[in-house]
């Protein structure tokens, strides 16, 4: 795997494609800088060096130059946080933004205008990949949250550079991360998996069935287990067309020695709503009228101990819905009992959007050992699937 660490950037330019895609409120302010923060490590290694560097990114999904969507207004926050002033070239191909890259000094940092003002990037085509190329020396690769799509910026253009491409910092350590918990884990490995559907965690779940010791279901999707089991679950989210596959996940967890652990008890709501009505009831025995929204106590004391007695955790999905306040308690415990297992020598890896905030949100993002940045690059990678955009460079 080739890294910035293997390049020396000396008087070179290199074209990053970085992941800039930041959420902003009504005001055009960034809300989250996680994802520029994120780029600064390979950013300055490229300026260290005495290279300058040229950031491309897509921001939204623009359909026709919006000027929401230009990467312009992002240009002061971005050099507050990598702490150099960065020029912004409003176009990403053409004259302008190859005049602005050809008179762009060693030392300094230029940021193209957004990609997708370009149908031609999620087209993946050729010739704007090329344009793009033109405009750097080596070609770095830093943007996991991209890297399952094979657009233009984050796969086709790696072929005009077939000795001069590498990862950044972010995207090496991500896949490092992934590869430790799917095949250099420390035994025993955990999987824990959250979130409101089976649906769009079938893949992943049957993946790594081979590469786990135990598995936590939580979320909404343990009432699908549930109810497959002949458990009532009253009112609560249940994808009906999926139990006979709850049931088969649980058959081959049964066959390959895994443990399944599902949430034992709930606090369950009169309606959805942070101001319902709630009681504790066992996760079987739900009340018509009454929806399960949180793990309730007893299970997550039980889920501590599978935490702690894990060496390799990996984290996707909350256990409850914890933008609501009174229902975050099930994410909460979760989230502290993964701080103390990693306190205690545990690798713990946090991934997949929803998870992400929930860290963020309670401020557990610095007591595990890595949060990853990209939410569908990473369930792909669980999947078992080879990302394009890593394929590329590799």
């Amino acid at each position: 795997m080739k890294t910035i660490a293997d390049i020396n950037f000396e008087d070179k330019k290199a074209l990053i494609r970085v992941d800039f895609n930041v959420p902003l409120d009504d005001n055009g302010e960034i809300t989250d800088v996680t994802r520029i923060e994120a780029a600064k490590t390979t950013i300055l290694k490229v300026l260290e060096d005495g290279g300058a560097a040229i950031l491309m990114s897509h921001l939204g999904r623009p359909k026709n130059k919006e000027e929401e969507f230009s990467l312009g207004q992002l240009c002061s926050k971005i050099s507050e946080v990598i702490g150099v002033e960065v020029n912004f070239v409003d176009d990403c191909v053409g004259p302008e933004a190859t005049k602005a890259a050809a008179e762009l000094e060693m030392g300094k940092i230029l940021l193209l205008e957004n990609l997708r003002f370009y149908q031609e990037e999620t087209e993946g085509d050729l010739d704007f990949a090329k344009q793009l190329s033109e405009l750097g020396d080596v070609y770095v690769s830093d943007a996991f949250g991209t890297a399952h799509r094979a657009h233009a910026s984050t796969t086709v253009i790696a072929q005009f550079f077939p000795e001069n491409k590498c990862f950044g910092a972010l995207l090496a350590k991500e896949i490092e991360s992934l590869d430790r918990v799917l095949n250099n884990s420390e035994r025993p490995v955990l999987a824990i998996l959250g979130g409101s559907k089976v649906s769009s965690k079938i893949t992943v779940i049957e993946n790594i069935l081979d590469k786990v010791d135990e598995m936590i279901i939580g979320g909404g999707m343990a009432f699908t287990f549930i109810k497959a089991q002949g458990g009532q679950i009253g009112d609560s989210i249940c994808e009906d067309d999926k139990m006979d596959l709850a049931l088969d996940i649980l058959k081959k967890a049964k066959e390959k020695n895994v443990q399944i652990h599902l949430p034992i008890d709930v606090i369950a709501a009169d309606e959805f709503s942070n101001d319902a009505n709630t009681r504790v009831s066992e996760i079987n025995k739900i009340e018509e009228g009454w929806q399960g929204l949180d793990a309730g106590p007893k299970s997550r004391v039980v889920l501590d101990a599978v935490v702690n007695r894990a060496r390799t955790i990996l984290w996707n999905g909350p256990l409850g819905v914890f933008e609501l306040e009174n229902f975050a308690g099930g994410t909460i415990a979760l989230g502290k009992s993964i701080a103390q297992a990693t306190q205690n020598g545990a690798f713990s890896l946090v991934g997949g959007g929803d998870s992400v905030a929930a860290v963020k949100q309670f401020g557990f993002d610095d007591q595990v050992s890595y949060v990853s940045t990209g939410g569908g690059a990473m369930l792909e990678m669980l999947e078992g699937k080879t990302l394009p955009g890593i394929a590329a460079i590799q």
